[in-house]
């Protein structure tokens, strides 16, 4: 099997190239179903109120999750009422609306919109129809705003705003669209977004995007510890997402002695992929949080994140709503 990190290195290696043909079929399938959306031949949905797209032009890792939430969490102190809809990738809901609270199983409705209703007061929607998602949430629901996690590609669902993100850490890649490399979209397709967000950067520039490590919290009992509280411990560090070294990189800033365990992107874990055989700390993303409490002891944490946006970018984007 192609080992898929190679599709993320800045380098192309042979198989990459390769691989070029299929890229160019699926550009050209991309490229007539966009036209046929751009002329009107196949239809498009016009929402009722301000409709935000955060996604991408790759396959994943770039941090729509928590720029949704971010977003989310900003708009409702604005005094919007929010409404976020997601296609719940991963979780085993296939038809109509599924209104996403606390209490909704992670199975069903995915890890990132289960994420999203826990950590803001959005109105959150899973539908594999985007468009009915959206229907629901101005019809029932009566929001003033719309946020789209992910969707940059779903051209049925006109939007106000597009967002597109770039993980600062991985970039584009080798510039390749899928399968020789990791975008969806040509690069070019950036030149019509409204709004680029560098996510995971350390540098104070205009639209760069600082997802910063706020605090341990207990994923039992929610008993809150600082950034250091596991500093020089032995610990395990658990992570089901797209880079998992990024996390672990992250927990290496925080000098914490931990052994890793990858999994993959929205990995259904079970008790079972846990049950260690010392008793130390086990450390986990918030991702990983929502798929584990239905299981979890005390001795497993997550590690909260705070996701802090340009003032100039909250703006301008406020101002073009």
């Amino acid at each position: 099997m192609l080992n898929i990190i190679m599709l993320y290195k800045n380098k192309p290696y042979l198989i990459n190239y390769l691989l070029l043909p299929f890229s160019a079929i699926f550009y050209i399938f991309s490229a007539i179903r966009k036209l046929l959306y751009k002329t009107q031949v196949l239809s498009t949905y016009n929402v009722n109120v301000p409709l935000i797209v955060v996604g991408n032009i790759t396959l994943g890792g770039s941090g729509k999750t928590p720029i949704v939430i971010a977003l989310s969490n900003y708009f409702t102190k604005q005094g919007k009422k929010v409404g976020v809809l997601s296609r719940g990738y991963g979780g085993k809901h296939n038809q109509g609306n599924l209104l996403v609270d606390d209490n909704t199983d992670v199975n069903l409705s995915g890890d990132e919109p289960l994420l999203i209703a826990i950590q803001t007061n959005a109105i959150v929607v899973v539908n594999k129809k985007r468009v009915l998602a959206a229907e629901y949430l101005v019809n029932e629901h009566k929001v003033d705003l719309i946020i789209s996690d992910d969707g940059l590609q779903h051209y049925a669902m006109n939007r106000d705003i597009e967002i597109a993100l770039i993980n600062s850490k991985q970039g584009l890649g080798n510039g390749f669209l899928f399968p020789a490399g990791y975008l969806r979209e040509p690069k070019s397709r950036l030149n019509s977004v409204d709004f680029i967000i560098n996510t995971y950067s350390l540098k104070n520039q205009e639209n760069n995007c600082k997802m910063l490590p706020s605090k341990f919290i207990n994923v039992v009992t929610g008993e809150e510890k600082n950034i250091n509280f596991f500093k020089n411990k032995k610990c395990h560090a658990i992570a089901g997402i797209c880079f998992p070294q990024n996390f672990f990189d992250l927990l290496l800033t925080l000098e914490i002695n931990f052994k890793q365990h990858s999994f993959s992107d929205h990995y259904s874990y079970s008790e079972k992929d846990l049950n260690f055989a010392d008793n130390n700390p086990i450390i986990m993303t918030a991702k990983d949080y929502v798929k584990c409490r239905k299981f979890a002891n005390n001795k497993m944490w997550y590690l909260q994140i705070v996701t802090k946006l340009d003032s100039n970018f909250l703006t301008k984007l406020s101002a073009k709503l």
